[in-house]
């Protein structure tokens, strides 16, 4: 069998099989609406798209360096320059 590899980590068949046990038995629904309540803020009225991307090794360099810059995160400098390309249409 492959190894399981979960954020980085090896995820071994005990703890697999305690997770499949945990959604057998069922979840509570309120429980969970309270820890995704905690979540990201919203960005509009209505709930944002998540858009996949492919950027080169220097795309992403150049964003990443701007973003930087600029005190920003990648999603966040991404944003700001769709902003700017609209602007100026």
């Amino acid at each position: 069998m492959s190894k399981r590899i979960i954020q980085g980590r090896e995820v071994g068949e005990a703890e697999v099989d305690a997770w499949v046990a945990e959604a057998e038995a069922g979840y509570d629904v309120e429980e969970l609406r309270k820890r995704v309540a905690g979540g990201r803020p919203g960005r509009g009225a209505e709930p944002s798209q998540v858009i996949p991307v492919r950027l080169t090794a220097e795309e992403l360099a150049a964003v990443m360096e701007r973003a930087e810059r600029e005190h920003l995160n990648r999603s966040e400098a991404i944003r700001a320059a769709l902003a700017e390309w609209s602007r100026a249409a």
